[in-house]
């Protein structure tokens, strides 16, 4: 397996391990309500976009955990004094 395929694999490890410690982590609702219904589109909208947001926190956390674990690994590869 090369480096990058490693460290894509590593990072995919740590998302799935970042969305399991949630306790209630909501999906994107698909259906657009009607203009004319009782549900609001801004509140659909909102709710989407607050779901969007929680997950790309979740990727970035992941991305900066897998960066600190590299920077971790490369500082002990060099011999230090």
């Amino acid at each position: 397996m090369s480096t990058c395929e490693r460290r894509r694999q590593r990072l995919h490890e740590l998302l799935l391990a970042l969305i399991a410690r949630e306790d209630e982590l909501p999906l994107l609702d698909p259906d657009q309500p009607e203009l004319e219904g009782s549900a609001s589109p801004g509140r659909w909208l909102d709710q989407n976009r607050r779901s969007l947001q929680r997950y790309q926190a979740l990727v970035r956390t992941a991305v900066t955990l897998d960066a600190l674990l590299d920077a971790e690994e490369s500082s002990q590869s060099f011999p230090t004094g």
